[in-house]
C-alpha cells in the first residue's frame, strides 16, 4: 500500500479533530480528498506527514510503519504543495531557481546548481506548460503560473507521493482550467507519483482521480471509485442537503435548490 491508515483518531485540546478514520490507497491509484472547510482534511494530511501523531490508531506510509521510521527522511519522499508556501518565497526569485530550490527542500537557492537541475527542471516546467516563464521574476508570475511552479518544485525531489492542497484557491475560471489541464498531463504521465488532489468542488476532480475520500467533521463519510461516490444519493447525505448530481464533459457538478456548487 501507498498510504495505509487504520482507525486512526487525533485529540487536541479535548476534542476529537479526526474520528476512526481508514483510508487504503494501492499503487497506480490518484485520490481526490473532497471536504468542506474545517472537515479535517489538513489534519489528515499532517498525519500522513508525520507532523501529527495519531491519538489511537495506525498509520503506514510507503510501507514504512510509523513509529518504525525516521519521519524527516519519509517527508522526502512526499511533495505537499499548498498556496501557504506562495508567501514564504523570494519575488525576486528566477523561476528556474524556485523550482530547482525544491530539490533541496528550501526557500532560496544555496546550492550549486547542475546541469543535471537544470535540465530537469525545463522538463519539469515544459510537462506542466510553464517553460515560457523561464528566467522569469517570480513576482512576474500570476496566481496560477506561481501554482504551476508550485508543483514543478516539488517534483524536483522526485517524491513518490505529491499532494496538491486546494491548488485552485484564488484561481479565476480561465486560470483554473489551465491548470488543472497541466495537472491532468500531469496525472497521465508514466512515471506520476501517487496524487492526492484536496478540494471543495466537485468539478476539480478531473478522470484521472479515479477514486474519493469524502470528509466531514474529521470523519470519513465514504470512500471509494469516483462513479460509486460522486452520486445524487452519497452526495445529498454527505453534504446533509439534498442535491443533485449533474456531469458536463468529464466534470461532476453538485446542484443545490437554487445553483450550481
Amino acid at each position: 500500500m501507498v498510504i495505509q491508515i487504520e482507525h486512526a483518531t487525533f485529540r487536541q485540546g479535548g476534542r476529537n479533530l479526526l474520528n476512526d478514520v481508514s483510508w487504503r490507497i494501492s499503487p497506480g491509484e490518484h485520490w481526490a480528498l473532497l471536504g468542506l472547510n474545517g472537515s479535517g482534511k489538513t489534519t489528515l494530511l499532517n498525519l500522513i506527514n508525520g507532523y501529527y501523531w495519531p491519538t489511537e490508531g495506525s498509520i503506514e506510509v510507503l510501507g514504512h510503519q510509523f513509529g518504525d521510521v525516521d519521519l524527516r527522511e519519509l517527508r522526502k519522499e512526499i511533495g505537499w504543495v499548498s498556496t501557504s508556501l506562495q508567501e514564504k518565497l523570494y519575488p525576486s526569485d528566477r523561476t528556474q531557481y524556485v523550482v530547482i530550490s525544491g530539490k533541496h527542500a528550501t526557500i532560496g537557492l544555496y546550492d550549486d546548481i547542475t546541469e543535471e537541475d537544470l535540465s530537469l527542471a525545463r522538463s519539469l516546467m515544459d510537462t506542466l506548460g510553464c517553460s515560457h516563464l523561464w528566467d522569469r521574476e517570480l513576482r512576474s508570475c500570476s496566481q496560477g503560473e506561481k501554482q504551476k511552479l508550485l508543483i514543478a518544485r516539488a517534483l524536483m525531489a522526485k517524491p513518490r507521493i505529491l499532494i496538491l492542497d486546494e491548488p485552485c484557491n484564488g484561481l479565476d475560471l480561465f486560470s483554473r482550467d489551465k491548470l488543472l489541464a497541466s495537472i491532468k498531463t500531469l496525472a497521465d504521465s508514466p512515471e506520476a507519483p501517487t496524487l492526492i488532489y484536496v478540494t471543495h468542488h466537485t468539478e476539480e476532480i478531473l478522470p484521472a482521480f479515479s477514486h474519493v475520500l469524502l470528509i466531514r467533521d474529521g470523519t470519513v463519510i465514504r470512500s471509494g471509485k469516483n462513479e460509486d461516490v460522486l452520486t445524487t444519493e452519497v452526495l445529498s447525505e454527505f453534504y446533509e442537503a439534498p442535491v443533485t448530481v449533474e456531469k458536463h464533459g468529464e466534470r461532476v457538478y453538485v446542484r443545490t435548490t437554487d445553483s450550481m456548487v
